[in-house]
């Protein structure tokens, strides 16, 4: 099973990303980790990767692009995995189509958390709130005028990616402001008749 997960930050990628690690024995895989790991490990992509970023520069598309190929050549992603954070553009989007079509391996679906904007940022509020409460450092993310930055990028480079994976028939949308377990229940029963689909 090969996903993608869309959704602006604070939808609960992350969460359910980590519950479909359990429960599909599949890796999540984050470009911040793999590129973390690829320089970890210092191969010849993650050697370009180090010297960009030792620059204080951004790691260009191809660098993030020969991470993702080289990640999903590991053992590990051989029954599938889940991409959660990549691709972030449409460059990066035709990348993933040519990397899986050169191994003969196609994307089953793109599921997108939908949520209501308003209601995110009240949820960032109240997770900043909740983590001062209990006496710890609150993330510099939970803060609403830099979470309202993040969203506009996502909308301006991001969000162009649904209409890109609707017009392959590859998207499919579960209600992200429903509780953890409901739209766990939700993402399963898209997985489920992706899984028939392609039977």
């Amino acid at each position: 099973m090969r996903l993608i997960l869309l959704g602006p930050p604070g939808a609960g990628k992350g969460t359910q990303a980590q519950r479909l690690v359990e429960k599909h024995g599949i890796p999540q895989l984050s470009t911040g980790d793999m590129l973390r790991a690829a320089v970890q490990a210092g191969t010849e992509v993650g050697k370009r990767a180090k010297a960009v970023m030792d620059a204080g520069e951004l790691v260009s598309d191809a660098i993030v692009n020969a991470i993702v190929a080289e990640r999903i050549d590991q053992a590990d992603c051989a029954k599938g995995f889940i991409l959660d954070g990549y691709p972030r553009t449409l460059v990066q989007a035709d990348a993933v189509e040519s990397m899986l079509r050169e191994r003969g391996l196609s994307l089953d679906v793109v599921i997108e958390l939908v949520v209501d904007d308003k209601a995110l940022v009240g949820r960032i509020v109240k997770r900043a709130e909740e983590t001062k409460a209990a006496g710890l450092p609150v993330r510099k993310d939970d803060n609403p005028a830099v979470f309202e930055e993040r969203l506009r990028e996502y909308y301006k480079k991001t969000s162009p990616l649904i209409g890109y994976y609707y017009a392959k028939g590859k998207l499919r949308g579960v209600d992200g402001m429903t509780g953890i377990d409901t739209v766990t229940e939700q993402i399963e029963a898209v997985l489920e008749s992706a899984t028939q689909e392609a039977a």
